[in-house]
């Protein structure tokens, strides 16, 4: 049986037993995913921890409720929970201060992190990021609502992409069967059902905390972006006062797959400072 790459190293973070990868060596970085359907860590960075972790130490792992985590008996999810799920996670590593870099989803838990554990983050990078108040785009919608099927995957796929030439049906079988796995659709739908603005508010942190955000951050955003706008990302860069963004032409939802030789660029260099 070939190993599943999306599987790697398991830890007790807080009592969820919590798959995570683990790479390269020196200033941690902690990379969060995103909430597509089927997510996993992997999926999502596996283009770029190879790359990242030559500068840093890289660890991506599957959120609570995500991938091959643990997830909840009672099945809440929310914003506490993951940010508590992640201070496990860095504790039961043995690391105090990290960079983290959050990817939609991922990028409310980055700005969530900063506004209410400070001390632990020491540089931010939010790419497509969630975290303010918005109006639901209707690939959102989609995303979220999600209901398994190749087709419906491969729908979900070329929304991420501004360039569908990456979405393959080979990539959608592999999506689809990753969001079949048990437990994993479940859990996805718990997370967003109707009406879904609600959830883009539970996600959301105030932008009077946001602006007293002091970490150095670098924000990404790709001008095509249908599922968060890139509007986001400029009213968040007008926030946060230690910030620099950088927009990506001719690019969806998924700057880190479509731009990854940029994006890794960029990341690594703007990590790599004191």
């Amino acid at each position: 049986m070939s190993h599943n790459p999306e599987i790697g190293k398991s830890i007790d973070a807080g009592g969820v037993k919590t798959n995570y990868h683990d790479l390269g060596e020196g200033r941690p970085v902690i990379l969060i995913h995103g909430s597509g359907p089927g997510v996993t860590a992997w999926a999502n960075w596996r283009l770029n921890l190879p790359v990242l972790s030559e500068r840093v130490r890289a660890i991506a792992p599957d959120m609570l409720g995500f991938g091959y985590t643990e997830r909840p008996a009672d099945g809440v999810y929310n914003m506490e929970r993951w940010r508590g799920h992640l201070m496990d996670l860095a504790d039961a590593l043995g690391i105090q201060e990290f960079d983290i870099i959050g990817n939609s989803f991922g990028g409310a838990l980055a700005l969530s992190m900063a506004v209410h554990h400070p001390d632990r983050v020491r540089r931010m990078v939010l790419m497509g990021a969630a975290g303010l108040e918005f109006e639901l785009t209707e690939a959102l919608d989609k995303v979220w609502g999600y209901e398994p099927s190749v087709e419906a995957m491969r729908e979900m796929l070329d929304i991420f992409a501004y360039d569908n030439s990456l979405v393959s049906d080979e990539l959608a079988e592999m999506r689809y069967r990753a969001s079949i796995q048990p437990g994993f659709q479940e859990a996805f739908s718990a997370m967003f059902p109707a009406p879904r603005q609600q959830h883009i508010t539970a996600l959301s942190t105030p932008e009077k905390e946001i602006a007293k955000i002091a970490c150095p951050t670098l924000i990404l955003h790709g001008r095509e972006d249908r599922v968060l706008p890139m509007s986001n990302s400029l009213r968040l860069f007008d926030l946060i006062r230690t910030s620099e963004v950088h927009l990506f032409g001719k690019c969806g939802h998924w700057t880190q797959i479509e731009h990854k030789d940029r994006f890794n660029l960029l990341v690594s260099d703007f990590l790599a400072r004191e």
